[in-house]
């Protein structure tokens, strides 16, 4: 899930479409995130499940270390590849011991 902080105006129509001015993609690793310029959004209102306001005197309570954002996107990298190479493990594991998990698009929708 992704923060991305910004100014919103509300464009009146049935859907209450959003534009986010200012916006940054801030991506959170551990106690450490980095902010991606972003500019204008243009949301459609139907994809809207939440909007708040953001309380920026608790925001600035947090310990969390701001750095680049090269530094950020590889923390995240690696951290994905360490979730992947642990599902690989999980799934070795259960395959050694005679068992399989179906994966989620052969489950049938109920």
């Amino acid at each position: 899930m992704n923060y991305m902080p910004g100014t919103a105006s509300l464009i009146e129509d049935i859907d209450t479409n959003l534009v986010l001015h200012q916006t940054v993609e801030r991506i959170h690793v551990g106690k450490k995130f980095g902010d991606i310029p972003r500019g204008i959004f243009v949301v459609r209102g139907e994809n809207v499940v939440l909007l708040g306001e953001v309380d920026l005197d608790k925001e600035c309570d947090q310990i969390l270390q701001r750095v680049s954002i090269e530094e950020i996107l590889e923390e995240q990298r690696t951290e994905q590849q360490a979730k992947q190479e642990s599902e690989r493990l999980k799934l070795q594991a259960v395959k050694e011991r005679g068992l399989s998990i179906p994966k989620a698009d052969t489950l049938d929708d109920f």
